[in-house]
């Protein structure tokens, strides 16, 4: 009764922590409660079946297409698209970022563009990208990265200017050098904060890809959805956004370790 009573202060006190076991069996019943909140929807009259499929009619049409390997091509084809320009976009977001955030003069030089461009919204630029680049792999790559790239940029360099001053007069005075204070504390400093930016933003990356895809592509999950859209196969709709959301899981969870891994320190 007193460990009971012990775990329940546990879950309802801030930042506690709380068993592993407890962890793992509450998200399993999240996940329970979501599956069954669709099968009672599916089956009920409140929505058409013809609007919302069940599990099951979603899980077959997968089957369907991984029979004729299909399936696993648009998977791939999705997967190559977002890796390809989050990796762009991140290689020259974080050192911009971390000299934006870093250097007074780099910021007031490239601030009010960023902070201008960032608004804008991606899908304006999707008709401009296809005359500039054509239809193709590299057209879906640029929406990815003009999707994340300027985000990624203020948010680092929000993390490169909060490191505390204290640690560089430090690195000053035992006679660092100012590229050494570079690589050696602003970087490693923002570590966790840049990891955390890269595990928010890969998930904008996959939230961007259906924009990427939906024009002038010939593969992947995006297109496979608006042509079942054209279509009425509401089935395969329900089946690419499933996919969509485990793909992002997973890139999500692999930085959550990252994270844990290389920025432990800073929990």
């Amino acid at each position: 009764m007193a460990q009971q009573k012990g775990v329940l202060n546990a879950c309802l006190s801030p930042r506690e922590e709380l068993p592993r076991q407890l962890i793992l069996s509450t998200g399993i019943i999240g996940w329970a409660l979501v599956i069954l909140g669709w099968v009672a929807l599916s089956a009920s009259d409140i929505v058409p079946d013809m609007f919302l499929p069940s599990p099951l009619e979603v899980f077959q049409a997968g089957q369907r297409l991984a029979e004729n390997g299909m399936l696993m091509e648009h998977i791939w084809a999705s997967f190559e698209v977002v890796i390809i320009g989050f990796v762009i976009s991140s290689v020259v977001a974080v050192p911009l970022g971390l000299m934006m955030g870093s250097f007074r003069i780099v910021q007031a030089f490239l601030e009010p563009l960023v902070n201008f461009v960032r608004y804008l919204p991606v899908t304006s630029f999707v008709p401009l990208f296809i005359l500039w680049i054509g239809i193709g792999l590299e057209q879906r790559i640029t929406v990815i990265i003009f999707g994340v790239f300027f985000q990624q940029l203020v948010m680092i360099a929000d993390i490169s200017r909060g490191v505390s001053k204290d640690l560089m007069q430090a690195a000053y005075t035992l006679g660092s050098s100012r590229r050494e204070i570079m690589t050696h504390v602003i970087a490693p400093a923002s570590l966790p904060g840049i990891l955390d930016t890269l595990r928010v933003t890969i998930g904008w990356a996959w939230t961007y890809l259906v924009v990427a895809e939906l024009v002038a592509a010939s593969s992947g999950l995006g297109y496979i959805s608006l042509k079942a859209m054209r279509g009425f196969q509401v089935d395969i709709i329900f089946l690419a956004i499933v996919i969509i959301g485990l793909l992002g899981l997973v890139t999500d969870q692999f930085f959550r370790v990252l994270r844990m891994r290389l920025g432990a320190w800073a929990n």
